[in-house]
Formats: structure tokens, C-alpha cells, sequence
């Protein structure tokens, strides 16, 4: 079987910057072993398998360990994709996802997505997370990810966490963030749990950093960026339970994978 296979930075207006998603057009479902197995093989954070024919377009997104419920950058990747090559002349997809309808709107070269906002709840800070992060936070939010939130952006950059510690840690990951010096807030974000060390530019987080940061600096639209070596950019807005994450898309490689299905076991013709 032949499959059409893009990869795509996000979140970013430069190749070789943001954060690179595959996204793998398909007619229909895979088997999950072999949808697991494909974003083993491309060992990017995220591959994205979407069906594009159906409206609202069924999207899913895998790292190379799991299966998860909701991803950002690879949600602009695969909008990105499908109103470049298959329906240019639309400004706006939706998409059936694990965590409901999701919306991509186009305005020029910038994709704005609309995202659950997931605020979390306040709670004590653990020393398990002192010792994994290396340093101490100012306080703990706890959503699907657990949020730390640092008193500047160079503690930040400075962070050199344990990897294997934070694995242990309550939630799916870990965002650190404080204060920007030139934008609202920064951060970053830790998912061993998932596979993934560190993530470039991760739009799920901030469905749990928007309405954090909005609260706290009293203004509904930010401007966020992820302080990874790659680094990106977000568009933020609170749009009262739901977010807005905003960027561009530059699209590196596109392609076609060989890919074996097995066949269906046959029923047991034994009585």
C-alpha cells in the first residue's frame, strides 16, 4: 500500500525552525498497530493520520510511543497540508478528533486553531518535581498536564530537568513557564511519559497556559513562545471555554511510504 506522507514545521515562518509533524493522508483507518508502527518509524514527537474526504475530516495524532487525545502543532500541520494540496479555495476545516471538533481557520499565511481550554487546578508542589526539574517553582496547576510556573524566563532556559525522574511526576506531561521578556510568557515541555524528552512548540499546552496567563496579566490575547532549540511562536486568545492558538506553517517534505496491512484473521472454522 501506497500512502501520501507530508512533514511540515509548525509554528514557525522558517524551515528548520518550530516543531515538524508528519501527516500521513489516508482513506481509510489502519490498522492502530500500523498507524503506531509508522509514527515509530518517522520518530518525530507527532504524526497525524487524517481521513479527508469526510466532513468533519476524522483526525488522529500518535507519538512514537502512544496514541494521544489532543496535539497542536500537528493539527496545523495536517490544516496546513490539506488547504495546500487538496482544498485551496476553502478558509476553514474542521476536524473529529478525541477531544471533539476542532477548527482551523486560514487568514493569509497564519493558521488559527480552536482548542478546548483546559485550566488547571492549584496543587502543592511536590518535592518529587523539585528533584526532577532541578529547581523550585512558584506553584503547580494540575490539568491534563501539570503546570509550573517560574518567577522568569531565565530559570527557564536554565532548566536541565531528569528526564527519567519526571516520568514519575501526576500528569501526561510537564510545562514549565514564567514571565517573557519579549512576549507574554514562555515556556517548555517535558513528555518522557509520551516518548518525547522535550517538544519543540507544543499547542496542547497552552490550552492549559492561555487561560493561566490571561487570568494573571488581566488581557485576553497573548503572545507565547516555547523556548526549545527550535523554538516557535503562538498567537494566543481566550475565547471564554474554548482558546485560540495562532502560527504558521513551512512545509519540508512530501513523499509517498510502502506499507504492508496485514490481512484480517480469518474465524476459526473449529467447533
Amino acid at each position: 500500500m501506497k500512502l501520501p506522507l507530508y512533514q511540515v514545521d509548525a509554528f514557525t515562518t522558517r524551515l528548520f525552525r518550530g516543531n515538524p509533524a508528519a501527516v500521513v493522508v489516508l482513506e481509510e483507518w489502519l490498522p492502530e498497530e500500523v498507524m503506531q508502527a509508522i509514527a515509530a518509524e518517522n520518530n518525530l514527537a507527532e504524526t497525524a493520520f487524517v481521513l479527508p474526504d469526510r466532513d468533519p475530516r476524522p483526525l488522529r495524532w500518535f507519538t512514537p510511543a502512544v496514541e494521544i487525545d489532543l496535539c497542536g502543532h500537528a493539527t496545523l500541520a495536517t490544516a496546513d497540508v490539506l488547504f495546500r494540496h487538496r482544498f485551496p479555495k476553502l478558509d476553514r476545516l474542521t476536524f473529529v478528533t478525541k477531544s471533539g471538533p476542532l477548527t482551523v481557520a486560514r487568514d493569509g499565511d497564519v493558521l488559527s486553531m480552536d482548542f478546548p481550554s483546559r485550566p488547571g487546578t492549584p496543587i502543592a508542589v511536590h518535592p518529587d518535581l523539585i528533584a526532577a526539574l532541578g529547581a523550585k517553582p512558584r506553584e503547580t496547576l494540575l490539568a491534563r498536564d501539570l503546570l509550573a510556573v517560574f518567577e522568569t524566563e531565565d530559570e527557564i532556559v536554565r532548566l536541565e530537568p531528569d528526564f527519567r525522574k519526571l516520568e514519575s511526576i501526576e500528569g501526561m506531561a510537564v510545562i514549565v513557564s514564567a514571565p517573557g521578556k519579549e512576549v507574554d510568557f514562555v515556556s517548555r515541555f517535558f513528555a518522557p511519559k509520551a516518548g518525547i524528552d522535550e517538544d519543540p512548540v507544543t499547542g496542547s499546552s497552552h490550552c492549559t497556559l492561555i487561560p493561566y496567563w490571561a487570568a494573571r496579566l488581566g488581557k485576553k490575547e497573548l503572545l507565547a513562545r516555547q523556548l526549545s532549540p527550535r523554538g516557535g511562536e503562538l498567537r494566543c486568545e481566550l475565547r471564554g471555554d474554548r482558546v485560540r492558538i495562532g502560527g504558521s506553517a513551512v512545509e519540508y517534505l512530501r513523499g509517498e511510504i510502502s506499507v504492508e496491512v496485514p490481512e484480517p484473521a480469518q474465524p476459526s472454522s473449529r467447533v
